[in-house]
């Protein structure tokens, strides 16, 4: 009997309790509930700006050099000089290196001794040639006599004519002997050593001389894009301008000229190559070099523009966060012409002006309220949400 009544009491009062936090804790807490709004999310923003946008075809290619030659020699011959450093800039007509010309010196010595001794039977001949007419003008010398000596001059001018022909082509082989630079360029590594012999058979030469400006750059852009090329070319009559820029897009090397559209498609991979001209005085460019090249299309007179970071992919597509002026944000759908240099060309759903969100939207929605950063605090916010966000 004791025990019930226990238990009654402890249920009344349990009762109790939970009337009186029905009906003054649980309001309260209610209400402060609703009285906390969610605190605004931190975000960077950025406004739509709007100026004149360069439209690229972007690429990849080789740096070529503009001339190449292989400096070989014509003639077989020790080498007694080297005339150059590796790497040494050089012109046209440089000497580069020196083949012992002692052998072709006394051939040209020995065929100008033949030409003096026939020059001398010639002279003599002549001579005779003369008196023999004046004597076959008085009747005293043969006709026979007269024809043999007019023969023996004929024979003698021919043989000088000979000697004369040897002797040039003797000074030529002379003049292989010096081993020139037949382009403006720069000198590669040295393929032989003083003392050696070359001959034309040799495989790699004395050097290789690159000329490196101007210079040449060989690039691939998708077939698709042949007629926009094409009526670009029509429309401004005037070389296209191409840009040269390295792997990782950080330094720009140079700025030339289109100067071929290749006259096929490569089948096996539906592109086309195009050749570009560059002035090159500071070498930037470098045969060889893997360069990423940018063909200027057109240009985008007041386009709109924003930070790359402002695009967001969802499941209709390309979108950017808005900042309305009640300091929330909406989405905006957009279409994008293209993305270079970190900024991305707007051709819809963005007006000129319009604050977008730049970075912090894995926090957003439709709605949400946001504040801004600026300065210091804006540059962590960007590093902590490169640090959280996934890598696509």
């Amino acid at each position: 009997m004791k025990k019930a009544i226990i238990a009654s009491v402890a249920v009344t009062i349990a009762a109790s309790a939970g009337l009186l936090y029905a009906a003054h804790v649980l309001p309260l807490r209610q209400a402060a509930a609703k009285a906390a709004p969610p605190a605004p999310v931190p975000i960077v923003a950025g406004t739509v700006t709007q100026h004149d946008v360069p439209i690229y075809l972007t690429g990849v290619g080789t740096a070529i050099a503009y001339n190449t030659d292989v400096v070989r020699a014509q003639i077989q011959g020790q080498i007694i000089s080297i005339n150059f450093t590796e790497g040494q800039k050089v012109h046209v007509g440089d000497l580069l290196a020196q083949i012992d010309p002692r052998p072709y010196q006394a051939q040209i010595d020995q065929f100008t001794a033949n030409l003096e001794r026939d020059e001398a039977q010639l002279m003599n001949a002549k001579a005779n040639q003369l008196r023999y007419t004046q004597l076959g003008d008085k009747g005293w010398a043969t006709p026979q006599l007269i024809e043999t000596q007019n023969a023996q001059v004929g024979e003698l001018t021919a043989a000088v004519k000979a000697d004369q022909a040897l002797i040039d082509a003797a000074r030529v082989q002379l003049s292989f002997t010096r081993l020139t630079s037949p382009i403006d360029g720069v000198v590669g590594i040295r393929q032989i050593d003083v003392g050696n012999i070359i001959s034309p058979s040799s495989t790699n030469g004395l050097c290789v001389v690159t000329q490196l400006d101007p210079i040449s750059l060989i690039f691939t852009l998708p077939e698709t894009v042949l007629p926009q090329i094409q009526q670009q070319q029509q429309k401004t009559n005037s070389p296209m301008t191409v840009l040269a820029y390295n792997q990782d897009n950080t330094i720009r090397l140079g700025q030339g000229q289109l100067g071929l559209v290749n006259n096929e498609i490569l089948q096996t991979t539906g592109s086309i190559q195009l050749k570009a001209n560059f002035p090159n005085p500071t070498r930037s460019l470098w045969p060889g070099e893997l360069v990423n090249a940018r063909l200027l299309l057109d240009t985008r007179h007041n386009g709109l523009t924003v930070p790359a970071a402002v695009i967001q992919q969802g499941p209709t597509g390309a979108y950017a966060y808005v900042v309305n002026a009640d300091d929330t944000v909406s989405i905006r759908q957009v279409k994008v012409a293209q993305i270079s240099d970190g900024q991305a060309l707007i051709d819809s759903g963005l007006s000129a002006n319009e604050q977008v969100v730049v970075d912090g939207q894995y926090k957003l929605q439709p709605g949400t309220h946001v504040t801004l950063l600026h300065g210091k605090a804006a540059q962590e916010a960007a590093a902590q949400d490169a640090m959280q966000a996934p890598i696509p």
